[in-house]
């Protein structure tokens, strides 16, 4: 087989290839169905009618939301257990929206794509067709494939850490409420009020918590959701206490006074932990930065000593 003529039809191959991504991408933009089919759709479901408008007047938003399923076709979870635990995931996260699975999967497939071309592209650069060409083909798409989902850990574990070091607080001014006479619906109302400002995440959760009340929902299954969507231990042993309290009628304030007492103890105990790991933790700037300087200081004019009186004859 003959290879002389590679390098010129190399750009042409690549160029050949951008334009067809492009145009495959274009296409999902595009809406399948005529206007006619829509109107019939829209006749069919009411629901649609809404959406449809919010579509139009959005730009390249709509244009995502329309690609979205298509890109997250070949991603979507085959077992309701895998479906479930990734709605939980992104909830964690603080994307609790219908929809954001949809466009997790799509984002996760739009970055294998694009992660795929890159390294694909680096790597026919830089190497050719060989084995370390394909390599990097394959190590950007596993790039662009997991990215998505290490951010999405990232942007959890961060929630997660915040909503737990603001608990404490919300307790407090919770058993106030309560103590003040005030209805558990109305004390978590008044919370998430006080509290906007300082406690984002955890006020969005009880607003959220306090609309699925007003909607009907039983207050066992609202608190539990609560629970699972912040992914903080004592969140969910909180809301199992509010349960058992509402369940056998005991006293709300004193359960929730135990728990505040609790959640700031593990607090403060948490804090004393990093505090005692700072000495571990300075040791390595010390080595590596610290000392060196110490050491040519105290050092340094004792060794140009010992060199001048060995160099002397």
């Amino acid at each position: 087989m003959d290879i002389s003529h590679l390098p010129t039809l190399l750009p042409l191959m690549i160029f050949a290839a951008v334009m067809a991504g492009v145009w495959a991408i274009s296409s999902l933009f595009q809406s399948p169905e005529t206007r006619a089919a829509e109107r019939l759709q829209e006749l069919k479901d009411p629901r649609k009618r809404g959406a449809d408008a919010d579509d139009k007047g959005g730009g390249i938003g709509s244009a995502l939301k329309r690609a979205a399923p298509a890109l997250s076709k070949a991603l979507i979870p085959k077992t309701d257990l895998e479906e479930s635990n990734l709605r939980v995931k992104l909830a964690n996260a603080g994307f609790s929206s219908p929809h954001a699975s949809t466009f997790f999967l799509a984002i996760k497939m739009a970055s294998l794509l694009l992660g795929s071309v890159l390294g694909g592209g680096i790597g026919l650069a830089t190497n050719g067709f060989t084995t370390e060409g394909m390599m990097a083909l394959g190590i950007g798409g596993g790039i662009g494939m997991f990215l998505p989902g290490w951010v999405i850990s990232l942007l959890a574990y961060q929630r997660k850490g915040r909503i737990f070091l603001s608990m404490p607080d919300a307790l407090d001014l919770l058993v106030v409420c309560v103590e003040a006479g005030l209805g558990l619906d109305a004390a978590l109302r008044r919370v998430a009020e006080e509290l906007t400002d300082g406690a984002k995440e955890i006020c969005d959760e009880i607003n959220h918590a306090n609309f699925q009340l007003q909607m009907g929902r039983s207050r066992r299954e609202v608190l539990h959701d609560l629970g699972i969507r912040t992914g903080v231990d004592d969140v969910k042993a909180l809301a199992a206490i509010l349960i058992q309290a509402d369940k056998f009628g005991s006293s709300i304030a004193q359960a929730l006074r135990v728990q505040s007492d609790s959640m700031r103890i593990k607090r403060s105990q948490l804090a004393e932990e990093k505090a005692a790991m700072t000495a571990v933790k300075m040791i390595f700037p010390l080595v590596l930065f610290i000392f060196p300087g110490i050491f040519v200081v105290l050092v340094g004019p004792a060794a140009i000593m010992m060199v001048r009186q060995l160099l002397v004859p």
